[in-house]
């Protein structure tokens, strides 16, 4: 069991800090607020993202295996919502006369719950949560019951929120060359523009 748990955190760990529609929203988010106004995005993240697991594991991943048209319907959703998030982002900039560094910008960032309820959208977190289940599950403790399901939906929320923080991080920096409003924008159109990027993987599918 504790090599496969080695494994998990290696698999958690690698599949949260790359690129991806969160990491890619996270980034925009700590150069547009800052970090600390980007927490409740970062734990939303985390935490939807464990519930995910473990309800994938209980058995929500098979009534979308039963039911294909679910499956469309949800990419459909993913890409529409994506798109509309793109649109968001892209139309982002600082207010007239105020201040880019420091994370004050137009708009505001995500919420906890926003965060968490964008994780049932996101392809990448789908692959993820469908992954973890059918390879690391049955390997943990027999995969018998919730428990089970429990420690790697636990394993991968504590790997997830640092892995997910140095995005945050990375747009704060990032935020201290963007020093005016035109610069902003572009930076904000070239995130958009990435996010877009994101959904080939589901429309190629």
């Amino acid at each position: 069991m504790q090599e496969t748990l080695v494994a998990l955190v290696g698999f958690a760990f690698v599949t949260s800090v790359t690129p991806g529609p969160n990491n890619l929203m996270l980034m925009a988010s700590g150069a547009n607020f800052g970090f600390l106004r980007t927490v409740p995005h970062m734990l939303g993240i985390s935490v939807g993202h464990s519930v995910m697991v473990f309800l994938v594991g209980m058995g929500i991943g098979e009534v979308f295996a039963a039911v294909p048209a679910l499956g469309l319907v949800l990419k459909l959703a993913a890409v529409g919502y994506m798109l509309w998030l793109a649109g968001r982002i892209a139309r982002a900039a600082a207010p007239e006369g105020g201040s880019v560094s420091g994370g004050v910008s137009g708009g505001v960032p995500f919420s906890f719950l926003q965060a968490a309820g964008f994780q049932w959208v996101n392809p990448k977190a789908w692959a993820m949560a469908l992954t973890a289940t059918t390879v690391y599950v049955p390997e943990v403790d027999g995969g018998q019951g919730w428990a089970a399901m429990a420690l790697v939906a636990v394993v991968f929320a504590a790997v997830n929120l640092p892995s997910v923080s140095v995005w945050t991080v990375l747009g704060r920096e990032v935020a201290r060359f963007l020093t005016d409003a035109r610069r902003l924008r572009v930076f904000n159109r070239g995130m958009a523009v990435l996010l877009v990027a994101s959904l080939w993987p589901v429309l190629r599918g």
